[in-house]
């Protein structure tokens, strides 16, 4: 039996919003014609993926695997589309990831000098759509941190970076040498909206204000509504002012990886892949951080 891209995709959508008019809306579809579509799906599968009853609609153990596993496929098909585009124009081009503070320029100079017929286009991503980038197509190898959802990705780690806390300039803490998790008790936090990409559980997970990316956090720093965290190579590449970065040598080190989805089939992909390991201590130099390869330390 074939999985039917377009019935795993309204599959999904139901899945999200739990509720099949507005499903069929954000579809443009009918929504009997829909209710039909999920009707085929759970018999192509064999499985009942969604409770349908008075108190509304809930996914099934089925329901829940599947959906896990449609992100994966429908990003997959999304990527394939993207790069049958790029080759039917005639091009050889490669997108690379990257999270901020992390220069991609010694891989990309390593890699041009096997590929001078390659364009290597550049493309920034955030915390929250780093892995969907990579699973989708808009990029081909990403520079990520963790953490990341590494469900359909292949991750090889380059090197680790210690955590700096960023704090407003006039703050009690600012120009210590280092402080320690036990200082920062209490703080408000700025952070992103994941409280899972904590690296410390001490300030209080729902103080403080949800940001998306790095600019937005420092300007709430400067401003002082709080405390945030950032690696080592982020404070190179944002000085102002108005903050302070202190070291906190015992919170865990931030780590760096080199990744592609996982059912990526391309040599260019892996052409950069090994450029990227292999200019890691370059990478690493730049932030003055650890680089090493073999595994994390």
């Amino acid at each position: 039996m074939d999985l039917d891209l377009r019935k795993l995709r309204y599959f999904a959508t139901v899945a999200r919003t739990l509720h099949f008019g507005r499903a069929a809306d954000e579809l443009h579809i009918a929504q009997p014609v829909l209710s039909r579509q999920i009707r085929a799906l759970e018999q192509d599968l064999g499985a009942a993926l969604f409770i349908r009853d008075s108190h509304g609609v809930a996914l099934t153990d089925a329901g829940r695997q599947l959906l896990d596993d449609a992100g994966p496929l429908l990003a997959s098909a999304h990527a394939v589309r993207r790069r049958l585009s790029v080759a039917a124009r005639g091009s050889q081009r490669l997108v690379v990831g990257f999270r901020a503070g992390i220069p991609v320029i010694p891989a990309t100079r390593e890699f041009e000098t096997q590929h001078p017929d390659v364009v290597v286009d550049v493309q920034r991503m955030e915390w929250d759509d780093q892995a969907l980038m990579l699973l989708d197509g808009r990029v081909d190898v990403g520079y990520v941190r963790l953490p990341i959802d590494e469900t359909g990705l292949r991750l090889t780690p380059l090197y680790t970076e210690p955590l700096m806390v960023v704090l407003p300039v006039g703050h009690r803490l600012a120009g210590k040498e280092a402080v320690t998790e036990a200082d920062l008790i209490g703080e408000p936090l700025v952070w992103h909206a994941d409280a899972s990409t904590q690296p410390t559980r001490r300030p209080h997970p729902d103080s403080g204000l949800r940001v998306r990316g790095v600019e937005e956090k420092l300007e709430h720093v400067a401003a002082g509504r709080g405390i945030s965290f950032v690696g080592r190579s982020e404070t190179v590449f944002y000085s102002r002012p108005d903050i302070s970065y202190v070291p906190v040598p015992d919170l865990p080190p931030e780590q760096v990886f080199v990744a592609m989805a996982a059912s990526r089939t391309s040599p260019l992909a892996d052409d950069f892949f090994a450029a990227a390991q292999a200019t890691a201590q370059i990478t690493a130099e730049c932030g003055n951080y650890e680089a090493h390869s073999g595994g994390l330390v």
